[in-house]
């Protein structure tokens, strides 16, 4: 049984979203805020967060933030701020889906069921199914931990949209994957003329791999074709 953690400081939604989710067959626990999700999430095993981002005096987005650095569960985040503003800084702080408020409970068990299917399974027959650690450009990929080892032996670990957006990168080294494809492998859906989550999980990878200068070297922009990965690819089993 999935576990699912609602951290809403309205009793109502929290109350409404935990009866609903219970019936659909999950686990569910509850929580007010940071304080008691730590708590949650220090003790027992949470398969997702669903995260409010208007919580009672707290930031929602320095809650994913913090929640992020220490672990790679799939966080979607709720917000009565359905700008693409705060999608994008959702995305940003590490979220994999948004759903604005008001909601249909029916719609987030939906994107609940697609970014823990997302999560969980990667397409078979590639290079890097079989692998433990990937090794790229002086750089170490955990596939188990999800996480990276700089050449200088900083570990970094990395949010669920970050991870299979480099693991797909890793997949076609040296060849231009466009933005379209990248969407559907990274989020399984079409990408929409609004809709730049691949390029804030590019942003990200680049900031974590010390790419950052204007021309990136290491993940480059390729024009009108989307984005690549330049460098040799070895696997570890």
């Amino acid at each position: 049984m999935d576990h699912i953690l609602i951290v809403d400081d309205d009793p109502n939604i929290r109350d409404l979203l935990r009866e609903y989710l219970q019936g659909m067959g999950y686990g569910v626990s509850v929580a007010t805020g940071s304080t008691q999700m730590k708590q949650i999430i220090n003790t027992s095993r949470v398969d997702l967060v669903v995260l409010d981002l208007m919580l009672d005096g707290e930031d929602g987005l320095d809650v994913a933030r913090d929640l992020r650095r220490r672990n790679t569960v799939p966080i979607i985040m709720l917000s009565a701020r359905g700008g693409l503003l705060d999608r994008i800084l959702g995305l940003e702080m590490g979220a994999d889906d948004y759903l604005p408020k008001p909601f249909d409970p029916r719609e987030l068990l939906a994107k609940i069921k697609t970014v823990l299917r997302r999560t969980r399974n990667t397409p078979a027959g590639r290079p890097t199914d079989a692998a433990a650690h990937i090794n790229f450009a002086g750089w170490r990929l955990d596939t188990g931990m999800k996480q990276i080892l700089s050449p200088e032996g900083v570990v970094v670990t990395l949010g669920g949209s970050d991870y299979r957006t480099l693991r797909t990168l890793l997949d076609s080294p040296n060849r231009p994957l466009s933005r379209d494809f990248l969407l559907e492998e990274v989020f399984g859906k079409e990408r929409t003329p609004l809709d730049r989550a691949i390029d804030v999980c590019i942003s990200r990878l680049r900031q974590h791999l010390k790419d950052t200068a204007r021309e990136a070297a290491l993940i480059r922009t390729v024009r009108n074709e989307g984005y690549m990965l330049t460098a040799s690819v070895t696997y570890e089993s």
